[in-house]
């Protein structure tokens, strides 16, 4: 497949080759010789030139009307796709195709008043040419007896396909060649009958054909190249067809062009990278953004009258007009004909009106059935969503059942009725805040809160605000919460379980894990340079006692130098990543509090900014907070009352 960049580089190629295509224009009697002669000028064999007729020749009629072919002709190139080889034999084959079929050339005979005419075309591709014997046979048997030789040996010599007066002959008026015209099928058609010439009648020429169709009233869809090529070899006593009319041609009628999938049954499997195609994605979700493009209204055409072979118009039906399918949140644009969506949604057709959909609704689970789902907007799923798959959304995500070992991420909010169970590989993202029952072994991210009623249990669960556990059953146990703000639950810890619970607030959880990264990274750069810095001062200390160092070793030492100035580089990225972070986590003034509405239970962790705390005694009804750099346990403060209820009347209850 060819991706956009290797197009830009062909559609360059292509255009510097046009500029050197050398073309010349020519001009003779005949079409071979036009061509014969572009062929001398550009100093290339017959068979690798190209050629446009720029004007048809016309051989003319006892020396009046005569017209030369005029072509242009440049030579044949063959453009080499990118990536493709091939042998020298395969292209002289490519070029040595031919471009003109193989024809012998010909010698024609016509009579009339004025005497006898010889035509001689040249032969065509590796053709024979024309003999004299021929033409004069020919000639003979015609009844030609007064015949100049040598004029005829010259019109064959030159072949020049134009008529030539060569002789004479007893001109027998009553044997002249006859025609008759039939006008038939509804007068669609014409046909001519031509009988042949007795002993010394004449022939009839192209301009006789068309003066008796003329006058027979045939003036329309007259084949002028089929009666030059009859004059010179008719077909006596059989119809042909002289003319042919047009049939009428109505016009298209106006229709919508989509441009996205319109049969919502169809499902799009992709292949990956690797070659293999996920049936996890099923692409049926054909979501669009603001603005697009959805259809748009090809006009319809208008119909195209016929003609009889007498000149009748025969009239056409104009195509019908359509009206534009808009229903909800699509807009007609300003050209009148094209459909623009007004929202990020799903493209939907429903009772033949194009809608854009802000919300997406599952009506069951997220399963092999739906595949993964991207969505720019509201997803609404009515049942749960199973492991190993995707829930991806630009709105908010509500879930009605549980998620499990699954991925969620949403810019808005994640809502989950039930609850969610990583089993230690799941993960649930929210730009917001996410609610649910319970967080059982899962990650989770919110841009704003996480709620969960019922407790969270050995969870990694950053929040960049607050984490409230606040229900029955609201228990916090093992796992690492952090959040910038607030962690609140009923029961922090447990008196059992040997699952190490901390709890970091008062600084941004996200810039802090950005923080730890940095500095891990830093350590394993800083010890990758010991490491190197060893084995280049080994290899300087051999290179002290003999003197020298093998190549291979030299090219080693150099690779290793290298390799330590790219990690002094990272190094340094990483220092400056560092400060700027710490500089953001300080201007965050954050008070930061941990509270238990009931009991907090010894082997909490409890870190606040940069104090620790682990938690020894058992408490009850407490709050952690920060006071002279020291942590401090006062009595419990509740959250905010407005924490408690979110999005559509969901609660912590």
């Amino acid at each position: 497949m060819v991706d956009f960049v290797q197009l830009q580089q062909i559609v360059k190629e292509q255009l510097e080759h046009d500029r050197t295509i050398r073309a010349v224009e020519t001009a003779g009697p005949t079409l071979e010789i036009a061509v014969s002669e572009a062929a001398t000028l550009l100093d290339v064999p017959v068979r690798r030139l190209e050629y446009e007729i720029a004007e048809k020749g016309f051989s003319g009629f006892l020396g009046s009307g005569k017209k030369d072919w005029k072509i242009r002709a440049y030579e044949r190139t063959y453009v080499k796709k990118r990536g493709q080889k091939h042998s020298s034999g395969e292209a002289d084959q490519e070029a040595a195709a031919p471009v003109i079929e193989d024809k012998d050339g010909e010698a024609f005979v016509h009579l009339s008043a004025d005497g006898a005419f010889l035509k001689v075309v040249p032969p065509k591709g590796k053709g024979r040419r024309a003999v004299d014997a021929h033409a004069i046979q020919t000639l003979a048997a015609r009844g030609v007896t007064d015949i100049d030789r040598e004029l005829v040996s010259k019109t064959v010599r030159e072949a020049a396909a134009a008529y030539v007066k060569v002789g004479d002959f007893e001109h027998r008026p009553v044997n002249d060649s006859i025609v008759t015209v039939d006008i038939a099928e509804g007068e669609m058609k014409a046909y001519m009958q031509v009988m042949p010439p007795g002993q010394g009648g004449c022939d009839l020429s192209v301009e006789t054909y068309l003066s008796f169709l003329r006058n027979n009233r045939v003036v329309y869809g007259v084949k002028e190249d089929f009666l030059r090529d009859f004059a010179d070899k008719p077909t006596y006593k059989e119809p042909v067809v002289a003319a042919e009319g047009s049939r009428p041609v109505d016009g298209r009628d106006a229709y919508i062009q989509y441009n996205f999938e319109t049969d919502q049954t169809k499902v799009r499997l992709r292949e990956g990278s690797n070659g293999r195609v996920d049936f996890k994605d099923l692409n049926i979700i054909q979501n669009v953004v603001e603005n697009q493009p959805l259809a748009k209204k090809i006009p319809p055409e208008s119909g195209v009258v016929g003609r009889t072979v007498t000149g009748k118009v025969i009239p056409a039906k104009n195509g019908r007009d359509t009206s534009l399918p808009v229903g909800k949140n699509v807009h007609v644009g300003d050209d009148g004909a094209t459909i623009i969506a007004d929202i990020n949604g799903q493209v939907v057709v429903v009772s033949g009106k194009i809608n854009v959909e802000p919300v997406y609704t599952v009506q069951g689970d997220v399963n092999l059935k739906t595949g993964n789902i991207i969505f720019l907007g509201t997803v609404i799923i009515n049942g749960n969503v199973e492991d190993g798959f995707s829930v991806k959304a630009a709105g908010n995500i509500e879930v009605n059942g549980t998620v499990e070992k699954a991925e969620l991420d949403a810019e808005g909010d994640v809502i989950v009725h039930q609850g969610i169970t990583g089993k230690s590989g799941g993960l649930v993202r929210a730009g917001r805040s996410i609610w649910a029952r319970f967080i059982e072994i899962a990650i989770v991210e919110a841009g704003n809160m996480v709620v969960a009623s019922d407790g969270i249990i050995n969870s990694q669960v950053n929040a960049f605000k607050r984490i409230i556990c606040q229900g029955k059953r609201a228990h916090i146990v093992g796992g690492r919460l952090r959040a910038s703000e607030e962690i609140n639950a009923k029961i922090l810890g447990s008196p059992t379980s040997g699952t190490e619970t901390i709890c970091e607030v008062g600084f941004d959880p996200k810039s802090k894990a950005e923080l730890d990264q940095l500095k891990l990274n830093k350590e394993a750069a800083e010890k990758q340079i010991e490491d190197i810095q060893r084995n280049i001062q080994t290899l300087i200390n051999i290179k002290k006692q003999r003197k020298s160092l093998p190549e291979d070793k030299e090219a080693y030492m150099r690779e290793l130098m290298d390799k330590r100035q790219i990690l002094m580089g990272d190094i340094k990225k990483a220092e400056e990543g560092i400060v700027k972070i710490q500089e953001f986590l300080n201007t965050i003034k954050n008070r930061g509090r941990v509270s238990a509405s009931a009991k907090v239970y010894p082997g909490v962790k409890i870190l606040i900014r940069d104090a620790k705390d682990d938690v020894r005694n058992e408490y009850r009804a407490v709050t952690f907070i920060l006071e002279k750099g020291l942590i401090r346990v006062t009595k419990y403060e509740e959250p905010d009352e407005d924490i408690k209820r979110g999005p559509d009347g969901y609660t912590t209850n």
